[in-house]
């Protein structure tokens, strides 16, 4: 029985977000993409009825699927493989450190209006420095929409609407590369959005060396909050001083009416430096 007919016998709950991979083909990339070795230990998260599974437990020491939806769990149990741990939680509320000892490997099939949510949770924000969840992780191999895919790897060169905090939190803490296309037809049931398969590379240390990461996250948030406002502005709706603002922008020769989008990540973290810098002047 091919993996559309296995589907068909499921019911798919739409609150969950479900939308099984039945792809033999995309699947077998995925499998390429993880570059799974024997001694692997990897963190299947959304496995729901295991297509994906059960050819990860032939290349892997381990493989640790974490599943909220109960029935999937009836069929993943069926697979019976004495190297497959099933975890019947939500991703969001678990701690990947007390999975196990080993550093893992990620593959994700996640439902799509919770990516960013799932991010934060195994990346950390920017600020979080020793966040347990992204210290366990090597990388991870996502599939994710297109749009939010492409907001992912996108920068100051990218169309506006796509290079925002997304992009910040997911290159912070991990070099991103959008590897294929998916189309919706390798889903069952179809979404009406296409697909894409994100890689994450965990780095060790974050994209930038700051003084103060806080300060940068809330700078970040500041010059995305109001796309169309300039910087200036977005800043000072955000409360920072309208001097400081002045000053830290000319000395980095930036125009008063330039966008957020218009900065690379490492500039903002220049302008977080600065800022932060003439605001101790003035304690």
């Amino acid at each position: 029985m091919n993996y559309f007919e296995r589907a068909k016998y499921f019911r798919t709950k739409k609150r969950l977000g479900q939308n099984f991979l039945i792809n033999g083909e995309i699947i077998s990339d995925i499998i390429d993409f993880a570059q799974i070795d024997p001694d692997d230990t990897i963190l299947e998260i959304g496995p729901g009825v295991g297509f994906v599974t059960e050819q990860l437990i032939k290349h892997a020491k381990k493989v640790i699927a974490v599943e909220l939806d109960e029935e999937a769990i009836k069929e993943l149990k069926k697979l019976d493989a004495p190297n497959l741990e099933i975890i019947h939680k939500d991703i969001l509320k678990t701690d990947l450190s007390e999975l196990c000892e080993d550093k893992i490997k990620i593959v994700a099939n996640i439902p799509y209006y919770i990516t960013s949510p799932i991010i934060a949770h195994l990346l950390g924000e920017i600020d979080d420095l020793n966040n347990k969840n992204r210290n366990k992780i090597k990388n991870i191999i996502l599939m994710v929409q297109k749009e939010v895919g492409e907001r992912m790897v996108a920068d100051e060169n990218s169309p506006s609407k796509k290079y925002g905090l997304l992009s910040i939190l997911s290159q912070f803490w991990a070099d991103v590369k959008l590897l294929k296309l998916v189309g919706r037809k390798s889903f069952y049931p179809a979404p009406k959005v296409e697909s894409v398969i994100v890689k994450l590379d965990v780095r060790e240390k974050p994209l930038l060396q700051l003084s103060d990461y806080t300060h940068f996250r809330r700078v970040s948030k500041a010059v995305f909050s109001q796309r169309r406002k300039n910087i200036k502005n977005c800043l000072l709706s955000a409360g920072f001083n309208k001097d400081n603002i002045i000053c830290a922008m000319k000395k980095l020769n930036l125009d008063e009416n330039i966008r957020g989008e218009k900065l690379s990540i490492r500039m903002i973290g220049n302008l977080s430096e600065e800022l932060r810098i003439l605001e101790n002047e003035k304690v």
